[in-house]
């Protein structure tokens, strides 16, 4: 065998022919072990002993609980809240017409006269035989009033 041939041999025949290029990381940080004596954990069982407690010693549905009652106790009945909002309604609907009718309220017409002066210039002397007017019971209403 010739050295080229060899060596070519040697090469592809040799598990050191190429080199090692990846690099191993170590974590040096320690870890604590993991149970179920974590604070998680107590908690969590407390949290569901609670939970078994409560569900055991709860009132029943039917009947109410003692903040219930007492609040119940020192609350106004309903017979008069409904009493006092019936009377509300009543007002409400009474102030509504009230407002409807100032809303759509207006003056009662007055005709002005542009020359009111001229009912004071009215002579009795120029009218025609029989026809008499008395002017004495006219108020004469200016732009003031």
């Amino acid at each position: 065998m010739s050295a080229s041939t060899y060596l070519s041999q040697r090469r592809a025949a040799s598990s050191d022919s190429h080199d090692h290029h990846h690099e191993e990381y170590h974590d040096n940080n320690v870890y604590p072990k993991e149970d179920f004596l974590t604070p998680f954990w107590r908690n969590f069982i407390i949290f569901s002993a609670g939970v078994v407690a409560f569900y055991k010693y709860a009132p029943a549905p039917s009947n109410d609980a003692y903040l219930t009652r007492w609040i119940s106790q020192y609350a106004t009945p309903a017979e008069v809240l409904e009493r006092l909002g019936y009377k509300h309604l009543l007002l409400s609907a009474e102030q509504s017409v009230d407002n409807l009718i100032m809303a759509d309220a207006k003056r009662p017409p007055v005709h002005r006269y542009r020359y009111p002066q001229r009912f004071e210039q009215y002579s009795p002397h120029v009218q025609p035989v029989g026809i008499k007017f008395d002017m004495g019971d006219v108020i004469v209403k200016g732009d003031d009033a």
